[in-house]
């Protein structure tokens, strides 16, 4: 099998330097034990929390905190999984990138799926936000393969800002409650989750197009 040529990680989001002193702080303190394989496993556990605290707020709002929980959870494993890899030098580029994003796209449906199946976001509106979600997603991993560039962030945001809007979005929840009027079809909720859906579609379509004229110019 031919060697695996290195893909180039872009990621400018505002948090990124902050973020990446942090985790190599983390990644000296863990202990030997602590292994890649685990950290990707917590992280998918965590996104399981989320689904969970979502799911049980429709019985007692205070489940909401199981889903912050989750979060942060989530950010631990989901961060450091690669972080580690690459500090202790153990990378296996082929193996991990297959693992690590595919235990991403099942985390991304667990969060999200458990946004729709709380009381406060419409099912079939928080399958917009991932439908983005998604199709962003896809536009990387193709320009992964295309130009070796895994582009990890858009307009300054990145999967870490994503979450603490995410966090947001369910302290806001606990606070205000779900809707309970029967004068409109779509509550503040439902609008924000579709928001934030057709942005991600938006920056899609137009990532796309820009990739296309650039492949074009190439020549390739």
């Amino acid at each position: 099998m031919s060697a695996q040529k290195p893909i180039m990680r872009i990621q400018q989001n505002v948090l990124a330097v902050q973020e990446r002193r942090l985790l190599n702080w983390l990644c000296r303190r863990l202990p030997t034990w602590v292994m890649p394989d685990h950290l990707t496993l917590l992280a998918l556990i965590g996104a399981i929390v989320v689904f969970a605290g979502y799911a049980a707020s429709t019985f007692n709002a205070n489940w909401l905190w199981a889903s912050v929980g989750g979060y942060l959870i989530q950010w631990f494993g989901d961060s450091l999984d690669g972080s580690l890899a690459r500090y202790r030098a153990i990378e296996r580029p082929r193996y991990g990138y297959f693992v690590d994003h595919s235990a991403d796209a099942l985390g991304v449906m667990f969060i999200v799926g458990g946004i729709g199946a709380s009381p406060y976001v419409r099912f079939d509106v928080s399958l917009i936000a991932l439908a983005g979600y998604y199709l962003l997603a896809i536009h990387a991993f193709l320009s992964g393969r295309v130009i070796d560039e895994l582009k990890l962030s858009y307009v300054g945001a990145g999967p870490t800002e994503l979450r603490i809007i995410l966090i947001g979005l369910t302290v806001a929840m606990y606070v205000l409650g779900p809707s309970t009027s029967g004068n409109s079809f779509f509550n503040g909720f439902d609008l924000f989750v579709a928001a934030v859906g057709l942005i991600l579609i938006t920056l899609f379509v137009a990532q796309t197009l820009a990739m296309a004229r650039r492949l074009s110019r190439l020549g390739e």
